[in-house]
């Protein structure tokens, strides 16, 4: 008779021996250890304390990141979907609105921009923000262009690193034209439309000057709203001179300061001293919000910035689908 306990049991050594040699082969003569540890499925934003002034400290100053690429929609990732960064950002805020030992916010910028779109409603959540009467600075980190200088207009004062590259003020919708290539291997595309703009900008013919002009129009449109957002964000420059300054060229921080577009150099400690003082806070917790078993041991920790390479599939963004971007894309692969 067939002895399925036995069969088990075999089945269940063999199991033990592989995971053994597992771990024997990754971790050379080491013995090797495996921890099993039932974690929660909640993914709500539990709050991390990075230090605080004193132990009697029951004000808060919170750290909140937008980094990487602006875009509405979830971030891919190699196990699954990411963070949508919009969303997440309007989660954090309305954690420190709602917290009243938040004093103030700290937004800390590190990205070359993204889409309209998401730009947009990032600017519009933080202007929301300061409804509740609390402070938010941004902080530019590496690069704060475009996009990211975009938003960084609806905060209460800029404050930029020595090593900051910022502006870019404008708008690009990038397209490709690969009817050439398809012309050499002989293959054609047929679209069928309701009307004859529908197909406009399609990589599978060369665009004719009417449809130019109309992508045009568009991005003009959408640089005047960028303007306006400049102008009422940074109210010692008129019209005028934000539009001499948003020909679409990036600034280090020095000559941000110089043009106006920034309210100040300084470091991270001096960047918290100042929301402490808009804040009317003496002694402070420094905290952040983040997702459970996120390892944040102080205040220069962050998730790590998404690649600045609109063409690669990890950003989300299909790289035959026109798209209208505040964004810093100096070149293409």
């Amino acid at each position: 008779m067939y002895n399925m306990n036995k069969t088990r049991r075999s089945g269940g050594v063999c199991g033990l021996m592989l995971v053994m040699l597992i771990g024997v082969a990754l971790g050379g003569c080491s013995a090797p250890s495996l921890l099993i540890t039932p974690v929660s499925g909640r993914r709500a934003l539990e709050e991390t304390e990075l230090s605080r002034d004193s132990f009697l400290a029951s004000d808060k100053i919170a750290i909140i990141d937008v980094s990487g690429v602006i875009i509405n929609a979830s971030r891919p990732q190699f196990l699954g979907a990411g963070e949508h960064p919009v969303s997440l950002l309007l989660e954090q805020l309305d954690k420190a609105r709602r917290d009243p030992h938040v004093k103030g916010v700290l937004l800390r910028i590190n990205s070359p921009g993204g889409t309209v779109g998401a730009s947009e409603l990032m600017h519009d959540e933080i202007l929301h923000f300061k409804k509740s009467g609390k402070p938010i600075v941004a902080v530019m980190m590496d690069v704060a262009a475009s996009g990211g200088y975009y938003i960084s207009c609806a905060c209460d004062e800029i404050i930029a690193q020595n090593s900051t590259i910022t502006g870019s003020i404008g708008v690009i919708m990038q397209l490709f034209d690969v009817s050439g290539i398809m012309g050499l291997i002989g293959v054609e595309s047929n679209a069928i439309t309701s009307g004859v703009y529908k197909d406009t900008g399609s990589p599978f013919r060369a665009m004719e000057p009417d449809e130019r002009e109309l992508f045009q129009a568009i991005v003009n449109d959408m640089f005047d709203r960028f303007v306006d957002v400049v102008v009422a964000g940074r109210p010692k420059l008129d019209e005028a001179e934000v539009r001499r300054l948003a020909d679409g060229r990036v600034y280090t921080a020095r000559q941000a300061l110089e043009a106006g577009l920034i309210d100040r150099i300084a470091p991270m400690r001096e960047a918290i001293v100042i929301v402490k003082k808009r804040a009317g806070v003496k002694r402070m917790r420094l905290v952040t919000f983040s997702r459970p078993y996120t390892y944040r041991p102080n205040y220069y920790a962050q998730s790590p910035g998404t690649e600045v390479n609109l063409i690669k599939t990890s950003l989300g963004l299909p790289s035959m689908t026109p798209r209208f971007m505040y964004v810093w894309q100096p070149t293409l692969p």
